[in-house]
């Protein structure tokens, strides 16, 4: 009799719980899609008509093509390394990377620095894997920040800010002695020796591939940058333009920021510091947008799809 009353309310219920998932993916879409608009047509510092006009003066479709290749080289790699670290608790194809890759990036685009994004890869995998996978996921993008540092940290040194690279390079180290001294230290049942311990039980090959591929993937975004501003006749010095590149993608990763704002942000420290160098902010501005469109906008139209396609493990 329990077990007839059992299935009767999961009978009973599912249509519910469907109405419910559809709602959800479909308010997850709207919003992204609102939040890009807005960016879009309410942002006063794009210049449409200068844009227009540029694009008119240099049509190319071999070099919209050119450029279009960066974002699907960047948003590959990104998928090999999600499938390279998620292959330590199950194998998956690259298809399937790609669907988990670009729905929790649209379920990401209006969450603070991209948290929902953990939520969008966990609900692919059972409930029991979630704490597996938020690890995972951490694990990705923390290397892409790393190398951000790094080679941000390079790059104030050769824009001459030695101070600020001095900075960074005295607060790494300090951070790393007083993570070795403090690392029987607990902050909610967790200290810096498990998670080290954890670090240590991913395989060292999954761990060199993940940083080949960060770093290929870092080069390629940050080529893309430089190609655009050869694009719209900013002819600056190879090293200068790639170390202002590195330093501002440095800088605007530090901040706490939403997806959607994402060209906002960067988009003021370009201003910044191309405009030291001579750069028009109008095309600073534009480039920034162009950078936004092509590596966030697209996916996450691609990755909609997936959004609406979804259907949760989650029992």
């Amino acid at each position: 009799m329990r077990n007839c009353y059992a299935l009767f309310c999961k009978m009973n219920f599912t249509p519910q719980k469907k109405i419910l998932t559809f709602t959800v993916k479909l308010l997850i879409v709207s919003a992204a899609f609102y939040f890009i608009y807005n960016q879009l047509v309410t942002n006063d510092k794009l210049d449409w008509t200068k844009f227009t006009s540029l694009l008119k003066e240099k049509q190319s479709i071999l070099g919209i093509l050119f450029l279009l290749s960066f974002s699907v080289v960047n948003r590959y790699l990104e998928i090999l390394k999600w499938q390279n670290l998620v292959s330590i608790l199950k194998p998956i194809t690259v298809g399937e990377a790609t669907k988990q890759v670009l729905a929790a990036l649209t379920a990401g685009i209006f969450t603070p620095n991209g948290l929902g994004e953990y939520a969008g890869k966990a609900l692919y995998f059972e409930k029991i894997k979630t704490k597996k996978i938020i690890f995972l996921n951490l694990i990705c993008n923390c290397i892409q920040m790393l190398l951000t540092i790094f080679f941000g940290a390079i790059g104030l040194l050769i824009l001459g800010y030695w101070k600020w690279a001095f900075s960074i390079f005295s607060l790494s180290i300090i951070f790393c002695i007083v993570s070795f001294l403090s690392k029987n230290i607990k902050i909610k049942g967790y200290s810096i020796q498990k998670l080290i311990h954890k670090i240590n039980e991913i395989p060292k090959p999954i761990h060199q591939k993940n940083i080949l591929l960060g770093t290929l993937r870092y080069l390629v975004f940050s080529h893309q940058y430089y190609f655009l501003f050869l694009a719209f006749n900013v002819d600056l010095p190879y090293l200068t333009m790639m170390a202002t590149i590195a330093t501002v993608y440095f800088l605007a990763s530090s901040l706490p920021s939403f997806q959607f704002l994402d060209f906002a942000i960067k988009g003021s420290m370009a201003v910044f510091f191309f405009g030291k160098l001579g750069v028009n902010e109008w095309i600073v501005v534009f480039i920034s947008m162009l950078m936004w469109f092509l590596n966030v906008v697209l996916p996450v139209v691609i990755g909609s799809y997936y959004v609406l396609k979804f259907k949760p493990k989650w029992k």
